[in-house]
């Protein structure tokens, strides 16, 4: 397949090379000329079988590619749109938030199959410096799947190529999509800022912070307009989110005051802890469902993911992960 990858940070530039190395052709595309530099000389210096291209113009490369990979920040996603018009190709993205880019796609462009995309594959690092083309083996990768809008072939043919990148597929709404990631992602980016600003000005606390202030406060280190637009861009999901664990941190809080402190925070840590024993949840079973949409996204709903596409059977091979008590 002919790929153009827009923007070549952590993930646009994981995935090009990903997709090189899976013996696509490829061709990239940064609006900063130092980083189409930087990815034009690793790409010049990868295995024959894993070759890719950077263009010098956006422009240059819409005409060629069978697949357009939006892959900049949402900010940045009015400027890319309008530039490609006239694009009859397939459309997907990478952002971190689908509501606000699927109303974007659906203002500037006009193409048969656009189909929202969110892997799960972030790191703390960024840029094209910090992208890896192993980013995405065993990773959820959201495809949006929209009843009475998203073509299902071309989802189909998404979920083909992100199994074949080693990712799980997971069919979602985009309103189900930011819900979800509201409060599994963009809220732990601001709690993990708050943490960190808890110990900054204190030397024996940085001092003495280990494992726990570690894996706490990874992600504080992602660029701050990085966050600062996932988070806002999702701000009508992050904002009850966000509401939900202030409340349980209230009712922590008001234990404290309490004559029994120890007692009254047993009780209030009990299901957290159950809860995250349990995640991941274990892989379950695997299942055949056929090419519908209810099925797949009552799969995603489950926690489910898809595997495989059989073109032959008509059918998605995909797994649903085990619930409290084995069930599945």
């Amino acid at each position: 397949m002919d790929v153009a990858v827009i923007g070549l940070g952590l993930i646009g530039g994981s995935l090009a090379q990903a997709l090189a190395a899976a013996g696509h052709r490829v061709l990239g595309f940064d609006a900063d000329p130092a980083t189409r530099g930087t990815a034009r000389t690793a790409a010049a210096r990868a295995p024959q079988q894993a070759r890719w291209q950077v263009a010098g113009r956006l422009r240059d490369v819409v005409g060629q590619a069978e697949l357009i990979v939006l892959a900049v920040p949402l900010p940045a996603l009015p400027g890319v749109l309008a530039e490609l018009a006239g694009f009859d190709g397939m459309v997907t993205d990478v952002t971190s938030v689908k509501g606000p880019v699927r109303e974007l796609v659906r203002q500037h462009l006009r193409v048969p199959a656009y189909v929202g995309g969110h892997p799960m594959a972030g790191k703390e690092t960024s840029g094209f410096a910090a992208a890896d083309p192993g980013l995405f083996a065993g990773c959820a990768w959201v495809l949006c799947l929209e009843p009475q809008e998203t073509a299902l072939p071309g989802w189909l043919a998404m979920a083909r190529l992100v199994t074949s990148l080693g990712a799980r597929a997971v069919p979602a709404t985009a309103a189900e999509h930011d819900r979800a990631v509201a409060a599994a992602s963009h809220v732990p980016h601001l709690l993990a800022a708050a943490l960190t600003t808890a110990v900054a000005d204190d030397p024996l606390a940085a001092a003495l912070a280990a494992g726990s202030f570690r894996d706490g406060t990874r992600v504080a280190a992602t660029r701050p307009e990085l966050i600062a637009a996932m988070c806002g861009g999702n701000a009508a999901a992050v904002g009850p989110a966000l509401d939900g664990v202030l409340k349980t941190l209230t009712d922590l809080r008001a234990a404290l005051d309490g004559p029994d402190p120890t007692g009254a925070l047993r009780p209030l840590l009990a299901p957290s802890s159950a809860a995250r024993a349990a995640w991941p949840a274990a892989a379950g079973t695997a299942v055949e469902l056929p090419w519908q949409v209810d099925a797949l996204l009552d799969l995603g709903r489950a926690g489910g993911w898809v595997t495989g596409v059989d073109d032959g059977r008509r059918v998605v091979h995909a797994v649903r992960p085990e619930t409290v008590g084995g069930r599945t």
